[in-house]
């Protein structure tokens, strides 16, 4: 029995070697623990090519706001082709399907016109649909925030255009509910930043993506795994990542070298110092069933 003052500790292992066996799928983020935006991390390539030799199944899941096709383009340019991944599941493509096909009442009465906040490279999650673009929030009808358009950019870059489609009452969808990310060895802020303070200036907002069930339900159906004892989900976030994982009942583990690689004060690639990784795991109030420094079998 653990006191208050004493976190339950994480277990740490040293690879995915450790687990292989307990799991029969694999739930994998992108951003932080296959890559960091500009190329595959060590080991990564193999680690896949030893999980689909050994029969298991794999399904990408990322907050990225594009859909699956740009995203998958993109993992190939890093050497992490469709022959080491079984399925892909994207924020955007869930944001797209959404859009195409309302799963509720808040979505079905958006209406027609759309402002975007985030860069070009993310249009494709309007593809298709029966929407015109505006730049405009007088004649917008809702926003669908993709996030920031250049990496250096804070919250206060995006105020007035936050403010000015509040003022306006517009819903907002948000197709990365991601906080931050890492962009090489820097991090930048996402769209759910940006959505975080347009819910503080009184917004309404609807989020695609982890941690929310929907996407981890595609991703179910996907694996076609009924045993839900048999998924993990392995991902760098305790916010979207971990909660997902819990919420949707299955096991997380925590690769510690990505978001919170300063938070543990660890170095990347090396087990973080087992009592502060307990301590930032209960100050989340999301519990990983275990930890690796980075993925590799």
């Amino acid at each position: 029995m653990h006191s208050e003052e004493t976190p339950a500790a994480v277990p740490l292992h040293p690879g995915i070697a450790a687990l292989a066996n307990r799991y029969d799928g694999y739930i994998l983020d992108l951003w932080g623990v296959l890559h960091n935006g500009v190329e595959a991390y060590p080991g990564v390539i193999d680690c896949l090519d030893r999980l689909r030799a050994r029969g298991k199944r794999v399904c990408l899941l990322s907050n990225a706001p594009r859909r699956c096709a740009g995203v998958a383009e993109k993992l190939a340019g890093m050497g992490i082709t469709p022959d080491h991944y079984d399925h892909l599941m994207t924020s955007g493509e869930a944001t797209h399907d959404a859009l195409a096909d309302p799963p509720d009442e808040w979505h079905a009465g958006l209406g027609r016109r759309c402002l975007h906040i985030g860069p070009p490279r993310d249009g494709d999650v309007f593809e298709g649909l029966r929407i015109e673009m505006v730049d405009d929030p007088a004649r917008a009808d809702f926003v669908v925030n993709t996030g920031i358009d250049s990496f250096d950019e804070t919250i206060a870059d995006y105020e007035a255009i936050l403010k000015s489609c509040a003022d306006h009452s517009l819903p907002m969808v948000c197709a990365n509910p991601d906080l931050v990310v890492v962009v090489g060895t820097k991090m930048a802020i996402c769209a759910g930043m940006l959505a975080q303070r347009y819910e503080e200036l009184g917004g309404s907002v609807r989020y695609h993506g982890k941690p929310h069930a929907p996407v981890y339900r595609r991703c179910f159906d996907l694996l076609g795994i009924q045993d839900r004892t048999r998924i993990v989900a392995v991902g760098d976030s305790f916010r979207t990542d971990v909660a997902g994982a819990n919420a949707a009942g299955i096991d997380a583990l925590l690769v510690t070298s990505g978001i919170h690689l300063e938070e543990l004060a660890t170095a990347w690639g090396e087990h973080p110092d087992p009592a502060r990784l307990a301590a930032a795991a209960a100050a989340s109030g999301h519990t990983p069933r275990g930890a690796i420094p980075r993925f590799h079998w």
